[in-house]
């Protein structure tokens, strides 16, 4: 497992060129929470807003996660701690007033850029 990439992966960097083609200027794999130890794939700090691009297998998306045959109560409890952390991180976020956006890596990335377009400019707006 230490040959998977936690961060630039394909999808990261497909999402991120779609985001900074509509304009919009952001954080890479930062912590929107200082004090917290986990950071965001993409983090607008004007805007409070982080992005999390999530994997259908390492995350286990609803529609695409399948199990391995081999060695299933390792991996269900890896991908249920994986699920854990990820709620524990909204809870945290929305504490402190972030809005998290969560893309799956199956969503189609112009779509999702054009969400997270939505989200960012509307609340940079209500701050002006």
């Amino acid at each position: 497992m230490q040959a998977n990439r936690s961060r630039d992966t394909g999808p990261e960097l497909a999402l991120r060129k779609a985001v900074h083609a509509l304009g919009l200027r952001y954080r890479v794999c930062a912590r929107p929470i200082p004090e917290v130890r986990r950071t965001a794939d993409i983090v607008f700090t004007r805007a409070k807003v982080c992005v999390e691009l999530r994997g259908c297998y390492w995350h286990g998306c609803e529609q695409h996660h399948r199990l391995p045959k081999a060695n299933q109560d390792y991996w269900l409890e890896k991908i249920e701690k994986n699920r854990k952390r990820d709620a524990h991180l909204e809870q945290l976020l929305t504490a402190a007033g972030w809005t998290l956006i969560v893309v799956w890596e199956h969503e189609d990335i112009q779509a999702a850029a054009r969400r997270i377009e939505a989200v960012v400019r509307g609340k940079n707006a209500t701050k002006k």
